[in-house]
C-alpha cells in the first residue's frame, strides 16, 4: 500500500494502475496476491502481469505510461531460492533510486497511506494484451541480417524465467537454438540462479558438442547475461560488454557516415561503474565517445543514462543496458545485440571479436566483516590510503594511465568488504587484490573473519 501510495501520490485522478509481475520463484504468486490486495485496499488499481522476466516488466511500464503509474517486480534476482523480494519501477521504466526507497520506508513506518478515493477499492485485473517486450527488442536490431546468418545459440536459462523470452526471440530471428536448464523451477536445480564461470561448464560443453556459434546464460530473473564463445570459453561481463560497445559504436559511425542518423544521438555517452575495466575509455576514445563513471549498482547506471542521455550502460557482472530499448539491464536485449554483432561481422567468431579488444585483467575477492564494523574499517582506510575516488568505496589509482587500480567497497548485501583490482596481467591483478585484502585482515580490533 505504501509503495502504491508513493507512486500514485500525484496521480490520484488519473487512475493509472500499478503493474505487478513475478519471476519463477515459488513464492512469487503468493507475494503477488498480497501486493495486489494491499494496493486494492488503498484504492489503487493493480494489473497482474503474471510470470515475466525482470526487464520485461519495466519495459511494459515505460511503453504504456498512459496506463501505468509504475511497477512492482517480485524477484530475488541471482540470490538463493529461499529468498524473494521486490523491485519498484517508476513510470519511466527505471528502478527507483535509493532516496525514493528511503521515502517509502519513512511512509511505511509513519503509516502514511492515502485514504481510499470515494471509499472504493482499487480494481485488480490481469494483463490481457500480449507483451510488447520481444517485438521491441527485434525492432532495435537488424533482424534481416540476423535471420540470414542462421546463428546457432545455446541458451542456459538456469531454470529462470528469461528462457521463454529468449526462445521466442531466437524463433523470431530464425536463429537455431539448443536449451539447457530450461524448465522454470524456483529451486533452480540445474546450476543455481547465479551464472558464474565456475558453474557454466554444462554451457561450455553443450556449445562444443553442438558446434554452436555462442552460448548465453541468464541469471534467475533474466536481467544479466554471461556469454560463451564457440570454443566453450566463458567471457567475463566486462569483455562481452566491450564487444557490444564496439559493435554499437561502429554501427553508429556507419549510420553517421551515410547520414542515416539523428543529430541528437551523435554525441555518444557510455555509463559504467567505478569497478569496470579501464578498457572502456580505450574503446570509447577510438570513436570519440565519452565514458561516464558511476557508483556501483545497476540503478546508478540506469539513472545516469536517463540524466545524461547515454545510450549504452553496463556493469562488469554481465548487466548490459541499451538506451534505445530501455535503460535497464536486459539479458534478452543483450543477446539480440550479440546476434547482430555476429551477423554484421561476416565470418568472424566470438573469440576473434574478443581478441580485437584491448587486453583487460581484473580480479576480485572479499573479506568477511561484521556490519557494525564496516564504517570503522572504511574510515581507517580512507585515512591511511592514497584515495583517488571516494564516491562509492575507496578507489586507489596506481598508474597515470588509470589501468592499475584497486577499489575497496563494503558490500550492500553481505557482511563483507569487497576488493576489486585491475592490472597489466592477470597475475598482477590477483596479486593487488590479495595485497589489499591482506591489509583488511591485518586490522586490529575489527571483527573481520
Amino acid at each position: 500500500s505504501t509503495i502504491g501510495t508513493h507512486m500514485t501520490i500525484k496521480d490520484r485522478d488519473a487512475k493509472r494502475s500499478i503493474l505487478v509481475g513475478y519471476d519463477g520463484r515459488s513464492t512469487g504468486p503468493l507475494i503477488c496476491n498480497a501486493i495486489a490486495a494491499s494496493l486494492s485496499y488503498a484504492g489503487i488499481n493493480c494489473t497482474i502481469a503474471g510470470m515475466v522476466s525482470t526487464p520485461c516488466l519495466p519495459y511494459e511500464v515505460k511503453k504504456f505510461q498512459q496506463d501505468y503509474a509504475g511497477g512492482i517486480m517480485i524477484t530475488a534476482s541471482h540470490n538463493p531460492p529461499e529468498y524473494n523480494g521486490i523491485k519498484v519501477v517508476a513510470s519511466d521504466g527505471i528502478e527507483i533510486p535509493r532516496k525514493d526507497e528511503m521515502e517509502i520506508e519513512k511512509m511505511y513506518h509513519t503509516k502514511k497511506i492515502h485514504p481510499k478515493t470515494h471509499n472504493r477499492w482499487g480494481a485488480i485485473v490481469k494483463k490481457n494484451e500480449s507483451f510488447a517486450y520481444i517485438p521491441d527488442i527485434i525492432s532495435k536490431v537488424d533482424h534481416g541480417a540476423i535471420s540470414e546468418k542462421k546463428i546457432k545459440v545455446v541458451i542456459d536459462s538456469g531454470n529462470g524465467v528469461q528462457g521463454s523470452h529468449a526462445i521466442q526471440l531466437c524463433e523470431k530471428l530464425k536463429s537455431d537454438y539448443i536449451t539447457i536448464n530450461d524448465s522454470i523451477d524456483g529451486e533452480f536445480p540445474g546450476r543455481g540462479p547465479e551464472p558464474t564461470p565456475e558453474n557454466l561448464s554444462q554451457l561450455s560443453h553443450t556449445v562444443l558438442q553442438n558446434n554452436a556459434d555462442l552460448g548465453v546464460a541468464f541469471d534467475g530473473d533474466g536481467d544479466r547475461s554471461i556469454f560463451c564463445d564457440e570454443n566453450g570459453q566463458i567471457i567475463i561481463g566486462d569483455r562481452s560488454a566491450l564487444m557490444l560497445v564496439k559493435h554499437i559504436l561502429e554501427k553508429n559511425m556507419l549510420r553517421k557516415n551515410t547520414h542515416d542518423i539523428k543529430d541528437d544521438i551523435t554525441d555518444i555517452k557510455i555509463a559504467t561503474c567505478l569497478n569496470s575495466s579501464s578498457a572502456a575509455e580505450k574503446v570509447a576514445g577510438h570513436f570519440e565517445a565519452n565514458v561516464i563513471r558511476t557508483k556501483i549498482g545497476s540503478v546508478e547506471v540506469s539513472q545516469c543514462m536517463r540524466d545524461t542521455g547515454a545510450i549504452i550502460g553496463y556493469e562488469e557482472n554481465g548487466g548490459f543496458m541499451y538506451g534505445p530499448h530501455n535503460s535497464v539491464r536486459d539479458g534478452c536485449m543483450t543477446l539480440a545485440l550479440m546476434l547482430e554483432m555476429l551477423a554484421y561481422s561476416k565470418n568472424m567468431t566470438i573469440s576473434e571479436h574478443t581478441k580485437l579488444l584491448p587486453p583487460t585483467y581484473t580480479a576480485k575477492t572479499k573479506v568477511r566483516c561484521a556490519p557494525s564494523d564496516k564504517n570503522d574499517v572504511m574510515t581507517h582506510l580512507h585515512n591511511t590510503l592514497d584515495v583517488s575516488d571516494d564516491r562509492d568505496g575507496l578507489k586507489v589509482i596506481l598508474s597515470n594511465a588509470g589501468d592499475r587500480w584497486v577499489l575497496i567497497r563494503p558490500s550492500g548485501t553481505e557482511p563483507a568488504i569487497r576488493v576489486y583490482a585491475e592490472g597489466p596481467t592477470q597475475t598482477d591483478a590477483e596479486k593487488m587484490a590479495k595485497q589489499y585484502a591482506d591489509v583488511l585482515l591485518e586490522l586490529e580490533n575489527i571483527s573481520i573473519y
